[in-house]
Formats: C-alpha cells, structure tokens, sequence
C-alpha cells in the first residue's frame, strides 16, 4: 500500500507531538515533516508539496487559513483547532476535514481515512492530464511588517544581516523582513549562496565582478570578511572560476 505523504503544522508542541503519535500508528500515513514555524512549513510545503497537511488555526506568525490561502492547492488540509467557530471559513477553502481538540485517535482515523478516498479518487488511472505538472516554485516566505511576503529565490540579489532583521535585495528591489540571518541561510537552496561577510550572504550567479577583499553585486561593492575569505576563494577555485 503507497502511504500518504504528510505534514503538520502546530506552533504548541504538545498538539504536534500527539498528531505525530498519531500519524505513526496509521499505516497508510508517512511523516514529511512537523513544524511549530508556519512560515518554515510554508516554504517546504511550497517547494515540496505534501499530499496532505494537519495544519493549526490559531497560529502567532501564521495562521492557518492564510497559510491555507498561500499554498498551490496541491496539498489536501486538514484543520485542527480548540475554535469551533472558525470551522465555516475552514469549508469555504474546502479543506478535507476539521478537527476540534484535544483529537482522539478514532476522530483522527476518521478523517484521514476521507483524505485518503480523496487522493485516491484523484489520483484514479485513466483520468488524462490537462497540463504537464511544472517544477516546484522556488520561493521564500517572510514577515515583513503585518504582511506575510512571498520572494522569488532567483531573483535574490543579495541578503544583509540587520541584527533580528534581514534587507532582501532583489531584482525587483529590497524587502526588509523580521528573521534571523542565520535561520535565512539555512532554509535557502545549497550551493546557490555564498556567506562572504558576517552580515551579506550573496547569490553566486549575481557577483558581476570580484576586487580584493569585496565584490560587487548590481552596483553595490559587498566586502569578503576575513572569517569567510580562505572558504569563499576555495569555493572558487572548486567552481574553476579562479
């Protein structure tokens, strides 16, 4: 039997730990990924679509009916809430399912069960295809004042470090967004950016030209710190470029 790939998303860890419990115990399901960072779950749910999502209302940075909202509806939605009153918004998305906790195994069971029957149905031979599927969007979500932002990873420039705050510098122009420099860097594409400064990481396809101790970057001279020099030459040179 071919499991259900799934994710959830809880910002309490206690709801996330039981649905994980949960998700263990039924055969047809597979754990993707859980996360208490929406906008985290965003980013791999856009790039890596799951098939099906437990996905929380009530949410801090996030919460789940825009999270639902910025998704490409390749993914089924499960809602899980302690808020009944939310549950008509929650069919207005047609989300597969709503559930009130604490959850009971047997309500879980249920409901994934008709997510299942979903995709299956879907997912059904014979049915032709309208379009080919396109590769996963690479973008990156961020929360920029009250506004969740979406940034077209190939359009970054560059990224600059402002203590709990980061300016992404694009094509199109600069975002300034409330995340850490450090957790930007890791949830970007591998071998796509470089660190050449404590405080700029640089798209490696964007560096026009390279002088000393800087490079430059649509106009704009970007220092190599002395921390990052010897690994961004070697990288370089691993590249053929020197």
């Amino acid at each position: 039997m071919e499991r259900i790939r799934c994710m959830i998303v809880d910002d309490e860890p206690l709801p996330l730990e039981l649905l994980e419990d949960y998700i263990r115990k039924t055969p047809f399901l597979e754990l993707a990924g859980a996360f208490t960072n929406p906008l985290e779950a965003l980013a791999l749910a856009t790039q890596q679509p799951p098939q099906l999502i437990f996905l929380d209302i009530q949410m801090a940075e996030l919460n789940g009916v825009q999270f639902t909202q910025l998704l490409n509806k390749k993914s089924k939605v499960i809602f899980t809430t302690a808020y009944p009153q939310y549950a008509i918004q929650g069919f207005e998305l047609e989300v597969v399912d709503y559930l009130l906790k604490p959850v009971s195994f047997e309500r879980f069971l249920k409901s994934a069960g008709k997510a299942r029957e979903l995709i299956a149905l879907e997912n059904r031979p014979g049915i032709p295809e309208v379009a080919t599927r396109s590769a996963p969007e690479e973008i990156l979500f961020v929360k920029s004042g009250h506004k969740i932002i979406k940034v077209a990873i190939p359009d970054i420039l560059y990224i600059e470090g402002l203590k709990e705050y980061i300016a992404i510098h694009t094509l199109q122009g600069k975002t300034i967004a409330l995340q850490t420099f450090k957790r930007t860097a890791e949830v970007l594409p591998p071998g796509r950016f470089v660190r050449v400064h404590k405080s700029f990481l640089v798209a490696f396809d964007k560096i026009e030209s390279i002088e000393r101790n800087q490079v430059l970057v649509r106009g704009r001279n970007i220092p190599v710190g002395d921390t990052y020099r010897e690994a961004f030459f070697s990288l370089l040179r691993q590249k053929n470029l020197l």
